[in-house]
């Protein structure tokens, strides 16, 4: 596969041979030696007491690659230079890759310098690994080591791969619990990657996401305190993340491919603005955006696509294709709720025109068994009101209400109905089969039927599958009523499905993350959900499994977990 972006790598790999190879809020809504140093992130230069280089936040991989891999870490060179602080001098930090843990077969190395205007981050993009290959990584500074990382590569484009499982997470909002999902992850030894569709980080300030009629008090304290506006504030919220146990844990075991939503930003995101942004009073729109963007790039093991964005294209052999969307760059500011003239405004979009044309090519063009769409909102309708087709156009027309019924999250596909009507309509008339929508955002989790006309299914034929899972710890239904899980869940679920035949099944209540399952047969996913996303050693298990199966385009339930 060609590199994914026009700009040259950090450090120039210096390869050696190997030896053997709502707002939504309205709406329903890597190691442990680390530990000890956890103190506030960005606070004092006292959070760091290392007078020399120190890998404070751990190491991390993504973007897999038949041929490379993208590396990241972050050194501290000197106690003032704490993340977001501007302060501290160039470093020089080598990096190597090696085909044992134990580091005595290095296959590549190099090096890259950590400065202050990268927030003394470091990214390598290694180059000339072999495909679907499992390798170690570390970095140097000085006499100084970091832990050591496990990445590994894609299989060749066009390779065979019997199977692969992904790692999918989605909103892990650092005030609202433990980041538990990432430690069973990490642990998970069978993981191709983790997925990552959006929300990593929230940019509130300390309760402030919480107050607003959700849980009750933060379970505790991101940094800064205040809500993130300026380049040196985003930086101090990414780094404060990575100062987590476990989200170093799951970062150090497997490669990340993450792609941004609104928080990242400002809540609902749309190419001018946020609902999460007052002008004037905190800055210039653009200045922010910018500098949102540019410490996203710098902390996460990311390539930014040609537009210097998160949409972009991966292959994982003749098995499967992923495309990552970025749904917040290039879309329109969303509508109200149920004003229909807007809602259906074919002008209006999510996604930007440039941005669909080159996923309905991408589709087009696949040769893969599946094609895995990464899309932050949902795409398969959540809508009520919906009637018959002969119905739907003479009252909508008098009504006012949006053709494929009254929306209840304009942020999502729902409000941009036009590019939702063009993309799967692609799909219906290409006949591209196996499609499959992973999606994040709404803190809940989905298994739904993706039709081009909801009021008429199940008589249309559904044209793709969608895998929605809930939050790692952002509040859903239970957490903004101050209920027990199930408590009134379940009257809401039904009515959902009542409304919506394609959805096949939701859970309003839990938290944890998605292991999705690919082969020749089927595309599966196993939910599976936390304890309780307040208590840090938290245990999991599957709450559900559906699958779809392939050239069928309908989810089903699956009758056992995946085994591992």
């Amino acid at each position: 596969m060609t590199k994914t972006h026009d700009e040259p790598p950090t450090s120039a790999p210096d390869h050696r041979p190997s030896s053997g190879h709502p707002r939504r809020r309205t709406v329903v809504a890597a190691t442990a030696a680390t530990a000890a140093l956890l103190p506030l992130a960005g606070a004092a230069s006292g959070a760091y007491a290392a007078e020399g280089p120190a890998f404070l936040h751990g190491v991390a991989s993504g973007d897999p690659l038949p041929d490379g891999v993208l590396l990241w870490t972050r050194v501290t060179p000197s106690p003032e230079a704490v993340p977001g602080s501007g302060k501290g001098g160039s470093t020089t930090v080598t990096w190597e890759v090696a085909e044992d843990e134990d580091f005595g077969t290095v296959v590549a190395h190099g090096t890259a310098k950590a400065e202050a205007a990268s927030d003394h981050t470091v990214k390598a993009d290694v180059r000339g690994l072999a495909a679907d290959t499992a390798y170690w990584f570390r970095f140097s500074a000085g006499d100084v080591r970091s832990p050591a990382g496990r990445t590994r590569t894609a299989p060749a484009e066009d390779g065979a791969t019997d199977n692969l499982r992904f790692g999918v997470v989605s909103c892990s909002h650092y005030e609202g619990g433990y980041f538990a999902s990432y430690r069973h992850l990490a642990a998970r030894t069978d993981l191709r990657a983790v997925l990552h569709l959006g929300d990593y980080i929230y940019e509130y300030g300390h309760d402030e996401y919480l107050r607003e009629g959700q849980t009750k008090e933060a379970v505790r304290t991101a940094q800064p305190t205040h809500e993130t506006i300026t380049l040196a504030d985003y930086r101090i919220r990414h780094a404060h993340h990575k100062l987590d146990p476990d989200c170093q844990a799951m970062h150090a075991a497997h490669p990340m491919i993450a792609m941004w939503d609104d928080h990242e930003i400002a809540d609902d995101t749309w190419s001018g603005g946020a609902d999460n942004h007052t002008p004037g009073e905190e800055g210039d729109w653009e200045d922010r955006r910018r500098a949102a963007h540019q410490a996203y790039f710098e902390w996460m093991p990311v390539r930014p696509s040609i537009e210097g964005t998160t949409y972009r294209r991966l292959r994982f052999g003749r098995l499967a294709d992923l495309h990552l969307l970025d749904l917040r760059s290039f879309r329109d500011e969303q509508a109200s709720i149920g004003d229909g003239d807007v809602i259906d405004d074919p002008d209006r979009t999510i996604t930007g025109r440039k941005q669909l044309d080159w996923l309905k090519s991408g589709l087009s063009a696949s040769t893969a068994r599946w094609r895995m769409v990464g899309t932050s909102v949902m795409i398969a309708p959540v809508a009520f009101g919906s009637v018959p087709a002969h119905l739907l156009g003479p009252l909508a027309e008098l009504l006012g209400i949006p053709k494929e019924g009254l929306a209840v999250n304009v942020d999502q596909w729902d409000g941009y109905t036009d590019d939702r009507h063009e993309l799967l309509t692609h799909l219906r008339d290409q006949r591209i089969e196996n499609t499959v929508f992973l999606t994040g955002d709404i803190h809940m989790a989905f298994a739904n039927d993706v039709p081009v006309k909801a009021a008429t299914y199940p008589e249309e034929e559904a044209v793709a599958s969608e895998f929605v899972v809930t939050s790692v710890t952002s509040d859903n239904l239970d957490d903004i009523l101050h209920v027990a899980p199930d408590t009134v869940s379940s009257v809401a679920e039904a009515a959902i499905k009542a409304a919506n035949r394609h959805v096949r099944w939701l859970d309003m209540d839990s938290h944890g993350y998605g292991v999705l399952d690919l082969d020749a047969e089927r595309a599966q996913m196993d939910y599976f959900v936390l304890s309780d996303k307040k208590d840090r050693d938290a245990t999991s298990e599957v709450r559900r499994s559906y699958r779809t199966l392939s050239g069928t385009q309908r989810v089903e339930k699956a009758d056992d977990p995946l085994p591992g």
